[in-house]
């Protein structure tokens, strides 16, 4: 798991995945959401614009990312 600091929060879901690398664009990110690809904390997240803090965990695929507050 790797860890990854923001620089404030809350940051929206489908951000995440974008500026991590993730997936190539936001569009893609968003679609992934949509299509209940993406885990926070371990259930199926679908709201794009979920806010997501510190300490919380993303899946997608195979990455999964921690949060933390820089």
């Amino acid at each position: 798991m790797k860890n990854v600091e923001i620089l404030k929060e809350p940051v929206e879901l489908y951000k995440i995945l974008k500026f991590e690398g993730m997936v190539s664009s936001g569009g893609e990110a968003k679609t992934a959401i949509a299509e209940g690809q993406v885990l926070v904390n371990g259930e199926v997240e679908t709201r794009k614009r979920k806010k997501i803090i510190s300490g919380d965990i993303v899946k997608f695929g195979e990455e999964e990312i921690r949060i933390k507050l820089k």
